[in-house]
């Protein structure tokens, strides 16, 4: 196995719904797709949320995986894939991915926010919207700075090293 899988192994935040929040499925894929999961189906297309039912440390249908999936490639990957960055160095950033989702996640926990989605990707676009309701910053605590905080710099990191955006 190539350094680019053991990334995708590494990382599977496409898969978690930490940087896509949802997977659009062509016509052609629909039937054997519904086979493998629970679809939405909307004007002869269709769509799955993320996180995807088939990611457990790793992809369980990876041979038949939408075209979306397939196609994917994060900045991150691309950067290894390219030798303009070595494996060990995407590892840490992975890490460093992992901690500020974490960290975040905890923060999340701790405070009385009522999130509705599953995805970690939608869920920080809700906590963006709650956030901004309370725009004085004199209406916001500590936790809630440091909660934006912690969004603004896992944002930063995703959109310098994987080409993607919380927002």
């Amino acid at each position: 196995m190539n350094d680019s899988s053991n990334i995708c192994l590494s990382c599977g935040f496409c898969c978690d719904g930490t940087v896509i929040g949802f997977v659009k499925l062509g016509r052609e894929e629909l039937p054997a797709i519904r086979k493998l999961m629970d679809i939405e189906e909307e004007h002869d297309n269709g769509f799955f949320l993320q996180p995807c039912n088939n990611f457990c440390d790793g992809c369980n249908i990876y041979s038949k995986r939408p075209k979306q999936c397939a196609s994917f490639k994060c900045g991150l990957l691309k950067s290894v894939e390219q030798k303009e960055l070595e494996f060990n160095s995407a590892i840490e950033i992975i890490d460093e991915v992992k901690q500020k989702k974490s960290s975040i996640e905890k923060k999340l926990a701790s405070q009385q926010f009522e999130l509705k989605s599953q995805s970690f990707y939608f869920k920080m676009v809700e906590l963006k919207k709650l956030l901004q309701k309370n725009k004085s910053v004199s209406s916001l605590t500590q936790n809630h700075l440091e909660l934006i905080s912690d969004l603004e710099q896992l944002d930063s990191l995703l959109s310098k090293k994987f080409d993607v955006s919380l927002f």
